[in-house]
């Protein structure tokens, strides 16, 4: 999903999305059917008021007939109470139809969202998914409650008009229609010039998002460096090039609402100068003209509206587009047709000459063989960049290999439906990711499964109830976004009772004690102890004094293993593992004279 997605423009109207864009409208098709018969109505109650008047002046005030005027006058305030009451029922129907629309739509690119794999997550930036969920949905929000149905309602009013206007005198409409072919010429250049302004506008708005984006995302550099004078600037003058796009949109707005106002007038005279002789000769009613007169204000009217009706199509075609082009998108993990059932599980691991790459032909791993019995605890060591976080990727299959097979208790992965493999699996990762909530939810995940009393045990394990149990509102307490209100540590104890409420057959710490202070992390070893019993375990860390324990120490190197043994084995060695010993015990010293 590049950033052109942001700029397409779309056409005004699309056969092929818009027949995709139906079927989210075939559901509540009894919607639309009440909304077209009320649509009906409603354009046909508007025209009657003026042939009203008609009857009024020719039957009743030309005749002096005062009882006949009050039967008109109670029979125009009752159909305008009528159509009042009808435009109430065709505005709440068709926004109830949009919403439920809309709610169907985004819970669907959310659920589609969820199932793609974390490669598409790779190369798209979180701002855009939020836009397709957000702006681009509510786009079509207006599409669907307004724009179709109202434009469906200035056609009806329209051939309402003419029908009226033609049932009372056909060549009084001819002329009031000969403005029609200025008017059609007009609109046509209209939708044109619109269109290429609109074409800019959106332009420069995807600049100003993805400005907007990047800089508030990175802030605390653009501050630490004093670069706020310098990014205003340049946001000033994206922001500067988005108003002029605005404005000359706005510039035909200006010259074309007059133009119809013009040619409205210009209409109206024609009546005037024509049935005003009609009726100097008593060919025609005064009646009728004023009808006439009426009857041409309200023509112009809903041409007016089909040109902003033009923009909410035009938009909501081209929001359509990115958002299909987002269901369209198949970058996932697939599940086998048939997968293999789990059963009495023992956490055994192989991986059998696996090669792995984020990018075609560039390995991260390379034939990578490795056996891990159940309940074993492997560490995975070696320098940043060595592959050690992609060998976690790949056995809960966020990403899928290129070359080998990885066995989970004898079945290979791709054959395990991928909820059932990662049911049997938690992961504490260096990075804490927390959700608005509370402390109780944030442990449970909201899993009906996970008791309140398995929640309190799972803290207490992890020493977290310490901090827990000193909050105003204890597991109840609220939880901010990306949990502000709480320490790096406190988050990372949080995350730790997390994945040890679930009881999972294997657990995984990535870097899980790197932001840990020293009396947490003795306290964490000590459960982690505890904790790996009867459990397989895999601890991917760069203190190495926090694997010395482990039963098998894995070193990793440029993608490849280069040794395995237990601590004192590989230091015996005196290989890499003996270096990266050594250099990180030089460190500490270093840090202990200072």
């Amino acid at each position: 999903m590049s950033t052109v997605d942001d700029e397409i423009l779309g056409k005004a109207y699309d056969a092929k999305l818009m027949k995709r864009l139906l079927v989210y409208v075939k559901p509540y098709k009894k919607y639309v059917v009440l909304a077209i018969i009320l649509n009906i109505v409603v354009a046909a109650l508007g025209p009657l008021r003026p042939y009203l008047t008609k009857v009024a002046v020719d039957d009743f005030i030309a005749h002096s007939d005062y009882n006949g005027l009050i039967i008109i006058s109670l029979l125009l305030v009752g159909v305008l109470l009528f159509q009042s009451g009808i435009q109430y029922f065709l505005t709440y129907y068709t926004q109830l139809m949009g919403q439920k629309i809309i709610y169907d739509l985004r819970v669907q690119i959310f659920s589609h969202i969820q199932k793609l794999a974390l490669r598409f997550f790779d190369k798209t930036p979180i701002g855009r998914l939020v836009t397709r969920t957000t702006n681009d949905v509510e786009a079509l929000n207006e599409l669907f409650s307004s724009g179709i149905v109202m434009v469906f309602s200035d056609i009806f009013i329209i051939l309402w008009i003419l029908i009226f206007m033609f049932f009372m005198s056909w060549d009084l409409s001819l002329v009031t229609l000969a403005v029609l072919p200025i008017l059609i010429y007009a609109t046509f250049l209209f939708r044109r010039k619109v269109r290429e302004t609109y074409r800019d506008v959106r332009f420069h708005l995807a600049r100003l998002n993805s400005y907007m984006q990047e800089h508030v995302t990175g802030m605390s550099i653009v501050q630490i460096f004093t670069k706020e004078k310098d990014e205003l600037k340049k946001f000033s003058g994206i922001n500067a090039d988005h108003r002029k796009a605005n404005i000359a949109s706005i510039f035909y707005y200006a010259v074309f609402f007059p133009v119809v106002e013009i040619l409205s007038s210009l209409a109206i005279a024609l009546i005037i100068w024509y049935g005003g002789g009609e009726v100097v000769q008593n060919a025609m009613t005064i009646g009728v003209l004023f009808a006439f007169i009426q009857y041409t204000e309200m023509f112009f009217r809903p041409i007016r509206d089909l040109s902003e009706k033009y923009n909410i199509m035009q938009t909501a075609m081209a929001s359509s587009e990115r958002i299909f082009k987002l269901l369209d998108n198949k970058t996932v993990i697939k599940n086998p047709d048939h997968p293999k059932e789990l059963k009495n599980i023992k956490g055994e691991i192989e991986f059998k000459d696996v090669w792995f790459a984020y990018n075609p032909e560039e390995y991260v791993l390379k034939n990578v063989s490795l056996k891990i019995n159940p309940g074993e605890s492997v560490a995975l060591v070696g320098h940043t960049g060595a592959g050690k976080t992609s060998i976690i990727n790949i056995l809960t299959r966020f990403y899928d290999i290129q070359k080998g097979q990885i066995l989970f208790d004898g079945y290979d992965i791709t054959e395990i439906d991928k909820r059932d493999l990662r049911k049997f699996i938690s992961i504490v990762l260096q990075d804490v990711v927390l959700f608005s909530g509370t402390i109780k939810s944030n442990i449970s995940l909201n899993s009906p499964d996970i008791t309140d009393e398995k929640i309190i045990e799972a803290a207490r394990i992890v020493g977290a109830d310490k901090f827990i149990e000193k909050l105003p509102n204890k597991y109840d307490e609220e939880v901010k976004e990306k949990g502000a209100t709480l320490s790096v540590g406190q988050k990372q104890l949080i995350s730790f009772a997390r994945a040890l409420a679930y009881n999972p057959q294997v657990l995984i710490l990535d870097e899980a004690t790197s932001s840990i202070d020293t009396e947490s992390e003795i306290l964490i070893q000590k459960a982690i102890e505890k904790l790996l019993v009867g459990r397989t375990s895999i601890i991917v860390a760069h203190r190495l004094s926090t694997i010395q324990k482990a039963d098998k120490i894995v070193v990793i190197h440029k993608g490849e293993i280069r040794e395995i043994g237990t601590h004192q084995d590989l230091l015996t060695k005196q290989g890499i593992y003996y270096k990266l010993y050594q250099l990180q015990y030089k460190d500490q010293e270093v840090v202990k004279a200072t």
